[in-house]
């Protein structure tokens, strides 16, 4: 006979436990609070609404701080290992939802920190771990693994022309347009290089001009590389959840799920039951 569970193994199951209906339903609502909190700092931002509202909004921002401390609490006490717990990702960041909520409502010159509860933010990863959102969650992650390579290839790149750039900049401009450094040389390059254009700094000689167009059509080229990288590795991981069927005759792998054939040799891939 099965010893019935202890309330504070019923409450493990609703607060951490992601896979069930409870604790799905737990993280949902824990999830519409924290973005109810954050459309409430957003608004506390605009001075307007901060005149007329400012007792309602301190009130909701208490009504906040209050849940989140409860939910601190509850998952010590149900966490088998409390300070494993508080030490991790999760509940350093559920910490940090509290604490800078509290110092700004008991200390007025600490308002400055009430822009520090946009950290509650974080908790939205905890989504992540409900199970619709798992598996694409993997599918990204496992894209920017195999991307990662190439990116750091791209990076360092685009950091050699840009630290050209503007180094050649620096010497055919030089102080007198702007370019009193190289790094000032290399901000100009990445500003027109990613197309953004402040134009704060701008070339006025003839070759300087010249050489900014270049780097103008330069950057329309070099944006859209790691796009490309992530896209491809991105369709690699969703294509290999496909891809896991294994030869018997052929050391081929990596069939299509559905494939009842070897691509290269044409065998079954699976043997008939007798």
């Amino acid at each position: 006979m099965d010893t019935p569970m202890s309330w504070r193994e019923q409450l493990f199951i609703i607060v951490f436990k992601t896979d069930t209906p409870a604790g799905r339903r737990f993280d949902s609502i824990l999830l519409l609070i924290v973005l109810a909190s954050l459309v409430t700092v957003v608004l506390d931002s605009i001075d307007e609404i901060h005149r007329n509202y400012v007792g309602l909004l301190t009130t909701l921002e208490w009504g906040f701080t209050a849940i989140f401390l409860v939910e601190y609490i509850l998952r010590l006490y149900c966490s088998p290992k409390p300070l494993r717990y508080a030490f991790s990702f999760y509940g350093l960041v559920d910490l940090l939802a509290i604490v800078p909520g509290i110092i700004a409502l008991y200390y007025s010159d600490a308002q400055y920190l009430l822009i520090v509860r946009v950290i509650r933010m974080l908790r939205i990863f905890r989504v992540l771990k409900l199970m619709p959102y798992l598996k694409q969650a993997n599918y990204l992650l496992a894209a920017l693994q195999g991307s990662r390579q190439k990116i750091i290839v791209f990076l360092l790149s685009v950091s050699t022309l840009v630290t050209v750039f503007g180094t050649l900049m620096y010497v055919i401009e030089g102080p007198d347009h702007g370019f009193t450094s190289i790094p000032k040389g290399i901000y100009w390059a990445i500003v027109t290089l990613t197309t953004v254009g402040y134009g704060d700094i701008v070339p006025k000689t003839p070759l300087g001009q010249m050489l900014s167009s270049l780097v103008m059509i330069a950057g329309y080229s070099i944006i859209a590389v790691p796009t490309g990288i992530f896209t491809a590795e991105l369709a690699n991981a969703m294509r290999g959840e496909k891809l896991q069927h294994r030869c018997p005759v052929c050391p081929k792998d990596n069939h299509e799920q559905d494939a009842a054939f070897c691509s290269r040799c044409g065998n079954a891939l699976f043997k008939k039951s007798e």
